[in-house]
């Protein structure tokens, strides 16, 4: 139970203290399925389960294999309100909740939301009252037809799966009531070296019961927190309204947010009477040229990258601590990306927060996903989720695109039509950055291909059997029919189990099928990588995907319920070697990897040991004994014919900045005559038939 003192101070409710902000996460009482009468402050939750967000209630049934758990779930807690202030008003806010949302407090219901991936808000002041009270909470992931997504390569994990927080504001507030977002947003509508002019636009609200006269203040502060501009304006209020205003400033000598190099990010106060919301500034220009690429203020800035569906571990879904998406951002930053596409929904903000203090740009997009439904309905939650979509992550200056979809299957004409009218939500909410969608499965110039400011394109050349040919040609054929066209691959990618090592690996990749050998994986990403490196033109090379994910209905590699594309373990406890080839051309920091080392036990007398770096040439040591020097070539260092001696072999490879070591052990010579075993510590699952058109 929570005690709460919402702020009992005589005189104007303008003259209590600023908001505040009290996290809700500890204290409910949780139940799967169907309760009856359970938004009832009478009701009786004790023989209910007693959780702390953020929970997911599919952390099990969500990555098995197999059919999880979709419908409602139910949470319940009480706060006690020791005194009530008139003229304030207090919010409830979820940060994320799946599928759809009914919140009740003390038997009222206060709202409803559609859309399992943005933040949302429900003023809940006309049913507090001094005392004991209850919130009760219904979320629903079962599917709905008037609800993106509706489809989609992934569990959608049920639940209040984000953190809840009780917000407390003066009578006159920057508005909270606007679909989630700040209620502050700074732009920079001029810029150069010698100056930057920054208009910010600020919803003010007046919920009191008389007129209101106030200034207006914004500030703008650089990283050590001095004032380096400011402006003020007298706003007018009647009573039981609320006003947009825009305010321009002017920074001189800006510091511009420069990507990796320099991602300098000032801060944005907006504050009215005694209500203050601070927001991001990052100063850069875009744009996105279909010969030269991405160009972050006026340069040359290749976007390559990974997928990042949100951050998510075994057992916990998407139901992670802020620390746990974070760490998944310091993996991308050790990765070495410029760019990274978060697919496909909205994510976390501390996602958004942490690319922008990393200068990581950012393609985040809304969760239309392979499904699409002709109704009013869809369209006006798809619309909506983009609304929230783009004024929650406004002021993010990581983001550069506003994603509209991804790989719509249907070829109707009201997909075509469901785009368009998204695109033109976009450029209403936002005209300073482009749109984006991610296209798959019809042809490259179909209608739904043309509609988005840029384009990005899922190709699985050399994994799914139905694509032919290489990406590398691909992408050349595309330009060269297309060139005036802005064009990304948006996903690239292949399975791999750590548990299935096979040196050589089939030439033909069986992707429903229960053997997935790392090596495959590996050899899968270097001759991408090799094909797509030097395409200028390819604005953005984007792997799907960071790392393995839980997609409920996939039976394939070494184990039902997960996508195992990743480069890096779904319990982030291993970096597949994948992982460690893009490092070695992605990132600026010397290392060196040894590959094949989970293929432990060999049979040959002599083998090839093989190293990922990005230094010039590399040692190789065997049982403490020098084999020689070697050069680098292409990001790849290898010894062939290294004598192994019966039982363990200890290898270690040196650059001049970095040392990498293995074991492996001679097991003898194979009764059958054959180099290498294929090696799992399970058995593999039985070989399936993949249903997914090319795409994921």
């Amino acid at each position: 139970m929570l005690a709460v003192l919402l702020w009992p101070v005589a005189g104007r409710a303008d003259d209590s203290p600023t908001r505040t902000v009290i996290s809700l996460d500890a204290g409910w009482m949780f139940y799967r399925g169907v309760a009856e009468n359970a938004q009832d402050p009478g009701f009786d939750d004790r023989e209910w389960t007693a959780v702390t967000l953020p929970h997911t209630f599919n952390g099990a049934d969500g990555e098995d294999g197999g059919s999880y758990f979709r419908g409602p779930g139910w949470y319940r807690r009480t706060m006690v309100v020791k005194q009530l202030v008139p003229g304030r008003r207090v919010w409830l806010q979820f940060d994320g909740a799946a599928l759809t949302t009914q919140v009740w407090v003390n038997g009222r219901k206060v709202g409803d939301h559609e859309g399992g991936y943005a933040g949302f808000r429900f003023d809940i002041t006309a049913a507090l009252h001094a005392g004991r009270n209850t919130i009760a909470v219904c979320t629903d992931n079962t599917p709905s037809r008037s609800v993106t997504p509706l489809g989609g390569d992934f569990t959608v994990f049920g639940g209040l799966y984000r953190h809840v927080w009780l917000i407390e504001v003066p009578g006159v507030h920057i508005d909270l009531a606007d679909l989630g977002g700040p209620g502050v947003y700074a732009t920079a509508s001029r810029l150069d070296a010698r100056r930057a002019t920054v208009e910010v636009r600020v919803r003010v609200r007046n919920d009191g019961p008389g007129e209101e006269r106030l200034p207006l203040n914004v500030r703008v502060r650089d990283r050590g927190g001095h004032v380096v501009s400011s402006a003020q304006r007298m706003i007018h209020l009647p009573a039981n309204m609320g006003t947009s205003t825009t305010i321009g400033l002017s920074i001189d000598r800006p510091h511009l947010w420069q990507g990796r190099s320099d991602p300098y990010v000032y801060a944005v106060t907006a504050e009215i009477g005694a209500d203050a919301v601070e927001v991001p500034l990052g100063l850069r220009t875009i744009a996105f040229d279909p010969r030269r690429g991405f160009l972050l203020n006026g340069r040359s800035y290749p976007l390559h990258g990974v997928n990042l569906f949100h951050s998510g571990r075994p057992g916990k879904g998407l139901a992670v601590t802020d620390p746990e998406v974070a760490q998944d951002m310091q993996t991308l930053d050790e990765l070495g990306v410029t760019g990274v596409r978060l697919a496909h929904f909205q994510h976390p903000q501390t996602a958004y927060d942490e690319a922008d203090r990393r200068g990581l740009a950012v393609w985040t997009e809304l969760g239309l996903n392979g499904v699409s439904d002709p109704g009013e309905g869809f369209s006006r939650n798809a619309a909506q989720q983009l609304r929230e979509l783009i004024r929650q992550n406004y002021n993010h200056p990581s983001v550069v695109l506003w994603g509209l979809g991804n790989e719509v299957y249907a070829t109707t004409p009201d997909v075509t039509s469901l785009l368009q009218a998204l695109q033109a939500v976009a450029h209403e909410e936002d005209s300073s950055r482009p749109t984006v969608y991610a296209h798959c499965c019809q042809a490259d110039d179909h209608d739904k291909a043309m509609v988005t400011d840029v384009i990005g394109f899922n190709r699985y050349f050399g994994w799914y059997p139905g694509q032919q040919g290489t990406i590398g040609t691909w992408a050349q054929g595309y330009h060269a029919q297309h060139p005036t066209r802005a064009f990304a691959v948006s996903e690239y990618g292949a399975g791999a189990s750590i548990l299935h090592q096979q040196l050589s690996p089939p030439e033909v990749n069986v992707p429903g099928g229960g053997w997935h050998p790392e090596q495959a994986q590996t050899r899968y990403h270097i001759a991408n990588w090799r094909d797509l490196k030097d395409l200028a033109y390819v604005w953005g090379k984007f792997v799907w995907v960071a790392f393995d994910l839980a997609s409920d209905g996939r039976h394939e590699g070494d184990r039902p319920g997960i996508n195992d594309k990743g480069l890096v373990t779904y319990d982030r406890s291993v970096r597949k070697d994948a992982f460690h080839w893009y490092r070695a051309n992605w990132s600026a920091a010397p290392m060196i990897h040894l590959t094949d080392r989970r293929l432990a036990r060999r049979t040959e007398a002599q083998t090839t040991v093989r190293a990922f770096t990005n230094e010039a040439e590399a040692t190789l040591t065997v049982n403490g004994r020098s084999l020689g020097r070697a050069k680098v070539t292409d990001r790849v260092v290898q010894w062939q014919g290294v004598p192994l001696q019966q039982g363990e072999n200890v290898i270690v490879v040196r650059t001049a900045h970095a040392l990498d070591e293995m074991r492996v052990m001679r097991i003898g010579p194979s009764a059958l005559g054959v180099s290498e075993v294929p090696q799992t510590t399970i058995p593999p699952a039985p070989a399936q038939a993949d249903t997914k058109p090319p795409g994921q």
